[in-house]
């Protein structure tokens, strides 16, 4: 099979097995697994949240975690600390994530992979900035750095098709800046990785109806899963609580995909273990399997 170099995710050159036009004519020849999918905002370890403290709640978080079972996991707002617990407590995952800016206690956008699944071929880091490939570069109204992390991925159960999956973190200030976050990760998948699958994961801090999203699914580029298994909206989709239980109107925690995949079900978990919450955000969840012709 003919190979073709593409640019990646990060702007950077990477080997891609197969491109667009090669995809639109495959066909899984094996019967792919489903693969499950979660985001999650973690609340940063270092937060001052008295009885809802990173070390009384980080056994709830595993295990909420691993109710689910994810194959891809992106995690928000976690700190050196975390990403450590996640990599002990986890040892079925690959983690993969880097600090946003100099802070020894910054945020990751981190990313766990299931390995008996999944072969990584690459991975990287980008900043959302208008200079996105310097190191932890801030624009617009950002009131920090934010970034998005990547990989680039073979899935053995499914005839090693490669795949992206990316996670991020919006700025919860800079109106401006999450619009212009969504347009740059468009540009990116547009120009840059054209026709590749992707998953994407991340807290946006902003709503179904908002400029930043719509950018995200214009033309079809992302399908929203809670949507597409939701079409009529529920009674309740906010996904921030502060660890009340009670959710915010705004669902603003997504898992979004080309149309490579479609969803089986997606799902906002709201499980706690005895009144104790894992994070002050409910994690998302998708189920979603491989199209066959695209």
């Amino acid at each position: 099979m003919s190979r073709k170099t593409l640019r990646s995710f990060s702007g950077t050159c990477v080997v891609v097995a197969m491109v667009a036009t090669l995809w639109m004519n495959h066909s899984i020849t094996s019967a792919a697994e489903p693969l499950r999918v979660m985001s999650f905002n973690v609340r940063y370890g270092t937060a001052n949240d008295g009885k809802d403290a990173w070390p009384l709640r980080k056994d709830v978080v595993i295990s909420t975690i691993t109710d689910f079972g994810p194959d891809l996991l992106g995690t928000q707002e976690t700190q050196p600390d975390q990403a450590k617990f996640f990599r002990e407590s986890l040892p079925t995952h690959q983690y993969v994530g880097w600090p946003r800016d100099e802070s020894k206690v910054s945020e990751e956008c981190g990313i766990l992979i299931r390995t008996d699944r999944f072969e990584l071929v690459d991975s990287g880091q980008f900043w959302l900035s208008e200079t996105p490939d310097e190191k932890f570069s801030k624009s617009w109204d950002s009131s920090l750095p934010r970034v998005v992390t990547w990989t680039l991925l073979k899935d053995r159960k499914a005839d090693h098709r490669e795949f992206v999956f990316a996670n991020t973190h919006f700025d919860h200030r800079g109106e401006t800046a999450r619009q212009e976050s969504a347009k740059l990760i468009r540009k990116r998948m547009t120009e840059e990785i054209p026709g590749l699958p992707v998953v994407l994961t991340g807290d946006f801090n902003c709503a179904e109806g908002s400029t930043g999203y719509k950018s995200l699914v214009a033309d079809g580029l992302l399908l929203d899963t809670f949507r597409n298994a939701h079409p009529q909206p529920l009674e309740s989709e906010g996904t921030f609580h502060t660890f009340t239980g009670k959710p915010g109107t705004d669902r603003i925690d997504w898992i979004m995909t080309t149309t490579h995949f479609k969803t089986i079900t997606a799902e906002i978990v709201r499980s706690n273990t005895n009144g104790r919450y894992p994070s002050d955000h409910f994690p998302v969840t998708a189920v979603i399997e491989w199209t066959s012709n695209k």
